[in-house]
């Protein structure tokens, strides 16, 4: 169809044809009509497909995906990972060349030879052997709390035989006791004397291996 923006210099009456053409266009009741015995176009059908027609696809392998699927999320196997476990008996305590075990277990022994093991440990030790800082001090601190005890009563007995009696059984008393809390101590097991806690952490603060390293700079 021509545009109203063509031009032919050529032909003077070409703009009125392109109204002409638009106005028909636009108003279809002027549309010239179809000339009697004009032939209908048709168009060949096509036949019906058959399946024969069809071109057929080997069926997949869908036997894996045929369980129902539930929607909960099935991550891959996960292997946590195995951390060393260290062996107290076999585990080096550093500076001191003992066994773990046997080093937590000394300051507990009785007739004051624990006393002079969780000493020596809680000087020769440092912060990082928490464990065995831990079972010196608190086998210092039992030591000193039995030799307080002990020491008292061993005053009064001065003055009287039921004193001196029941020093006798409570110094019994608490060798036994720190046999046992030996014995455990050196099979592992969790010693936690709460009657003398803060002396424990006392003597776990206030006596270290730097004092000496303090002393020596200050000079």
């Amino acid at each position: 169809m021509p545009s109203k923006y063509d031009t032919n210099p050529l032909d003077p009456d070409f703009p009125e044809k392109v109204k002409a053409a638009q106005t028909q266009v636009l108003d279809p009741s002027r549309a010239e009509p179809m000339s009697e015995g004009a032939a209908t176009q048709h168009f060949g059908v096509r036949g019906s497909v058959t399946e024969e027609q069809t071109r057929r696809f080997e069926q997949p392998d869908v036997s894996a995906y045929q369980q129902p699927y539930d929607g909960a999320y099935i991550p891959a196997a996960y292997q946590p990972a195995q951390f060393a476990a260290t062996d107290p008996k076999k585990r080096k305590v550093e500076k001191i060349g003992l066994p773990e075990n046997i080093a937590v277990a000394l300051p507990y022994l009785p007739w004051y030879l624990g006393l002079i093991a969780g000493l020596i440990f809680l000087f020769l030790l440092p912060r990082s052997e928490s464990k065995v800082r831990f079972h010196a001090a608190q086998g210092l601190a039992a030591h000193v709390a039995i030799l307080i005890v002990s020491s008292a009563l061993g005053l009064v007995g001065n003055f009287t035989n039921v004193a001196h009696a029941g020093n006798m059984i409570f110094l019994s008393i608490s060798t036994v006791l720190l046999i046992i809390c030996a014995i455990k101590a050196w099979r592992g097991r969790p010693i936690h004397l709460e009657s003398i806690e803060d002396m424990t952490n006392w003597l776990d603060e206030k006596i270290n291996s730097e004092m000496f390293g303090h002393r020596s700079g200050g000079k």
